[in-house]
């Protein structure tokens, strides 16, 4: 038997890649959990119901010349 090429090993009859080492992977499932847990957080502080700042309307002054 010849030995298997690198990164391959023997297995019964045919030659199979080694395992890569895999970094730590999100499952969907963890995805969409992180992202119902910010929307759940999200309504929870109210994100979206800060009222935004009105500018100040300009008050009218009365002048002399009015009224004459």
């Amino acid at each position: 038997m010849a030995k298997p090429p690198e990164g391959y090993h023997r297995v019964r009859s045919h030659n199979r890649r080694n395992p890569r080492p895999s970094g730590k992977k999100l499952s969907g499932w963890t995805i969409a959990g992180l992202i119902a847990v910010v929307w759940l957080w999200s309504q929870l502080i109210g994100f979206g119901e800060a009222s935004p700042t009105k500018p100040d309307a300009p008050t009218p002054t009365v002048s002399a010349s009015v009224g004459r």
